[in-house]
């Protein structure tokens, strides 16, 4: 018989039962086994992917200066914009045409053009499906990158994370089925990876923050996941006890959902400490391994940390994994180069070029790569204009993401942008519609993975939406 522990609070069953680990106290997960909310779903059709991995490059890197060369901006610089500006998020220090301080060369069998800001990457481009006519609704980068994460750039809705989960559940019930490693606390924060008004089961994990570095982040969740002082026998006393507790005033409160949340997150919790800290432990990875993501580095480390984890993670049947180039020590502002772009730009793509190039050669390595979709791209581009002399403003009118992986056309152009990359003027790709291409390849049917909610069904891509067909493998 287990001897009772004495002075019980929901305080101390969350520290007992390891839920300090990336706030994963406040986001439920796994329900009781009659009913499991993230219980596996068959897709509406066959997918071409399990699991998505999104690069997010916080503050929008420039797309004419990485993979949408223009070689009229490059033969009128200095010349006036010959066509009325839009609507910009910066009306000072307007300049005129601002060719790409960068020279472009072709790679692979496809011939992509790729900037030398990328070499590493530049040798995948036979993995790629480049996206140059991306389109957003938001100048500002609240507005932008909430519409990237939700699909509303106005009002606070369920991230495409989320409903990846809603829609498909999870394989692993030992791990979040939806993790963002290093997100930031800016420009929206947790409702990028929020679950909205969908069940709290359905949000994502966030591991760290921007602000963390990854050393700090290794060690913590393998000490948040253990408990010294107690036994596993004893924390499933103390849990069951709690449990017993909540479920009784669940019942007074007619199944109110935020506790039910707490519930199904203690349980997860608690079955974490069997899984997790081996999924975070990275000290077996051969120094091959830590080389090939840049983490001999200093410069690459911190993302090669978090390029590595998305493999690690993906090995386990992490449906969403979301891995963030955010603002932080020694990268404050980002992609976000309103001056100073050569400067700026040239240390962001160090960071993270090794790592990506990494990730996609280890993700084949391992045959992930065929059943993987890798997104990468920021909340929008920047302008062919110059701002204060040798900078960028804000595009979200026509830009550049890439796609990799299961689902997409590899060596593939998709898409184009003007003459000086400021509007999309072929095949444009609203967010809407990469959202409804990304659920497709997934197996789910933008239109069909609603929700009801404040008297109507919602879905991610609300009343728009077009799957791109011409990118599909």
């Amino acid at each position: 018989m287990h001897e009772p522990v004495r002075g019980i609070s929901r305080r101390h069953v969350l520290r007992s039962a390891a839920c300090g680990f990336g706030l994963v106290g406040l986001q439920g997960l796994l329900a009781s086994e009659a009913a499991n909310p993230l219980a596996p779903k068959a897709p509406h059709f066959t997918p071409r992917a399990r699991r998505v991995i999104f690069l997010f490059m916080h503050g929008g890197p420039s797309h004419m200066d990485t993979f949408d060369p223009k070689p009229l901006l490059t033969r009128d610089h200095g010349k006036p914009l010959p066509f009325k500006r839009p609507l910009t998020f910066a009306e000072g220090s307007v300049g005129n045409l601002f060719k790409s301080p960068w020279q472009f060369k072709q790679y692979g069998q496809s011939g992509i053009p790729v900037s030398e800001l990328f070499p590493h990457v530049a040798r995948h481009v036979d993995e790629l499906c480049v996206i140059r006519s991306m389109v957003g609704d938001s100048v500002a980068h609240g507005g932008a990158i909430l519409q990237l994460h939700t699909g509303s750039n106005t009002f606070t809705r369920p991230s495409m994370g989320s409903w990846v989960i809603y829609g498909l559940g999870t394989e692993n019930q030992n791990l979040p089925a939806y993790l963002t490693l290093k997100p930031g606390l800016s420009h929206g924060g947790a409702k990028n990876w929020s679950s909205g008004f969908l069940p709290a089961a359905y949000q994502g994990t966030a591991v760290g923050h921007g602000g963390i570095k990854a050393d700090d982040l290794i060690a913590e969740p393998i000490e948040h996941l253990k408990n010294a002082g107690l036994t596993a026998e004893q924390q499933r006393y103390e849990l069951d006890m709690i449990q017993k507790m909540n479920r009784a005033s669940a019942a007074r409160w007619h199944q109110d959902p935020e506790l039910e949340a707490r519930i199904e997150a203690f349980e997860l919790a608690f079955r974490m400490q069997t899984e997790a800290p081996e999924a975070f432990d990275i000290s077996k990875e051969s120094e091959a391994t830590r080389k090939l993501y840049g983490m001999d580095e200093p410069e690459t480390y911190d993302f090669g940390w978090q390029c590595l984890m998305a493999r690690r993670l993906a090995q386990r049947d992490v449906r969403f994994i979301q891995i963030n180039h955010e603002y932080g020590p020694g990268n404050e502002v980002g992609w976000d180069a309103h001056s100073e772009l050569v400067r700026l730009h040239t240390r962001t793509a160090l960071m993270v070029d090794k790592p990506i190039a990494g990730l996609l050669t280890d993700l084949k390595a391992h045959g992930l790569l065929e059943d993987t979709l890798v997104v990468w791209g920021g909340e929008f581009g920047r302008t062919p204009i110059s701002q204060a002399g040798d900078g960028r403003d804000h595009n979200p009118y026509g830009y550049t993401i890439w796609m990799a992986g299961a689902g997409v056309k590899k060596g593939h152009i998709y898409g184009a942008t003007d003459d000086y990359g400021y509007y999309a003027v072929e095949d444009r790709m609203h967010i809407n519609d990469m959202h409804a291409t990304m659920l497709h390849i997934l197996g789910l049917d933008h239109e069909k993975l609603t929700y009801p909610y404040g008297g109507r069904n919602f879905r991610l891509t609300d009343v728009a939406g077009v799957v791109a067909e011409k990118i599909l493998s």
